[in-house]
């Protein structure tokens, strides 16, 4: 097991104290404005932790304060971790990127294409399988229920697809009974395709998706707060959301963490702490090892940081300009274009309750910032990084 990050200064690292001490006062700010309950921010450069604060509440009902060992739920920060596996298991030769997912799913093997008309749709072929790398990039074809109110996401939400009393395998075989949205390789569609991934990392190894995650890398990478669910000790750190947002007044309801879960999503189902995933920040920018803990070559990660898009569009919401995605990662590909600062090759993902992390190879950093905020999510994601760049110095 893994020993707790180094730690530096951050002059000794490159990183700007006053910058630093400035980020802190508008999470500060926000925490006491009652824009956020709380937050726990981290950056390391150079492989040494340099900022690590908690602000706010952990839990805004009881009043109890941010800690930094504060476990959040951090979903789609789900999908790297299970890319991971996919592509460990892919290293040992078990499974090809080019394999159909209906090779190992065999429900996929009759999965029809929805041709929408108006209100309803109709069936058509598949004009080729769905592959392993389409789910690792999201080119597969399959959706996400509230990414559109087209006939294809009604007939997700009436499926119940998202339901938690079913099994990984129970929402693989109903996912390959419902239509996909587009044909398999031709648009970026962000989607259910890392649940499938779980299920596929099941199937493959022989034990349960949380089984094989605590094993080969929570348990390696010393993750030890990194589950599918918090045990009863632990639940005394859960950070809580606000029970209706501030800005808009809605409800806010989180995923249930307080018991063991019969679905453990692939594509968004963990709960942790900002520093077991600094520790799987540190593992990817460290070429996939860390410590003496090694769980991928250097040529994976330069695969999976790599854009699999090429001129396949889809999602500008979800990818901004200069990004595409890799295999379990969106990432940049020109300096310029996006609204917000970072290197090309960088690589991130965030989570809908507000967190999220992004690793910068060519400057040696990684940050992480927790929050749960769903509604304020995206404008915490752009400041968090607006400033952590602005705090570097060299």
């Amino acid at each position: 097991m893994t020993t707790p990050l180094p730690t530096a200064r951050p002059e000794e690292v490159g990183l700007s104290q006053a910058a630093l001490d400035r980020l802190s006062a508008v999470l500060n700010e926000r925490t006491l404005s009652g824009h956020l309950p709380g937050a726990v921010a981290l950056v390391a450069r150079h492989g040494k932790v340099a900022y690590f604060n908690a602000f706010g509440r952990q839990d805004p009902v009881s009043g109890a304060p941010m800690a930094s060992d504060s476990v959040f739920r951090i979903y789609s920060m789900t999908k790297p971790i299970v890319s991971v596996a996919v592509m460990m298991l892919w290293e040992e030769g078990r499974l090809l990127l080019s394999d159909p997912i209906s090779k190992y799913i065999p429900a996929f093997g009759d999965t029809k294409v929805g041709v929408i008309q108006g209100d309803s749709y109709t069936l058509t072929a598949a004009a080729r399988p769905i592959s392993v790398q389409d789910l690792l990039r999201h080119t597969s074809g399959l959706t996400y229920e509230f990414r559109g109110t087209t006939p294809i996401h009604k007939a997700y939400a009436e499926a119940r697809i998202a339901r938690l009393k079913q099994s990984n395998e129970d929402q693989t075989n109903g996912l390959a009974a419902l239509p996909l949205m587009h044909q398999p390789g031709t648009m970026w569609e962000y989607s259910r395709s890392t649940d499938v991934l779980g299920r596929l990392v099941e199937i493959v190894s022989g034990q349960t998706l949380g089984g094989f995650l605590a094993e080969r890398i929570l348990g390696p990478l010393g993750m030890t707060d990194t589950a599918f669910w918090v045990p009863e000790r632990q639940q005394h750190r859960i950070a809580e959301p606000f029970a209706k947002d501030p800005e808009n007044g809605s409800d806010v309801a989180l995923l249930d963490i307080r018991r063991p879960a019969l679905f453990e999503s692939g594509g968004g189902g963990l709960a942790g702490t900002a520093m077991d995933y600094a520790s799987f920040c540190a593992m990817l920018l460290g070429n996939g090892r860390l410590s003496e803990t090694r769980l991928l070559g250097r040529k994976t990660l330069e695969l999976m940081t790599s854009d699999h898009l090429g001129t396949v569009t889809g999602a500008p919401d979800l990818l901004p300009p200069g990004h595409g995605f890799g295999l379990g990662f969106a990432v940049r590909t020109s300096a310029g274009m996006a609204p917000f600062p970072g290197s090309v090759g960088n690589y991130y993902w965030s989570g809908a309750a507000g967190t999220s992390f992004w690793v910068d190879p060519v400057e040696r950093l990684f940050a992480v910032l927790m929050i749960q905020a769903p509604v304020q999510r995206e404008y915490y994601r752009v400041l968090f990084r607006d400033l952590v760049y602005a705090a570097v110095t060299d």
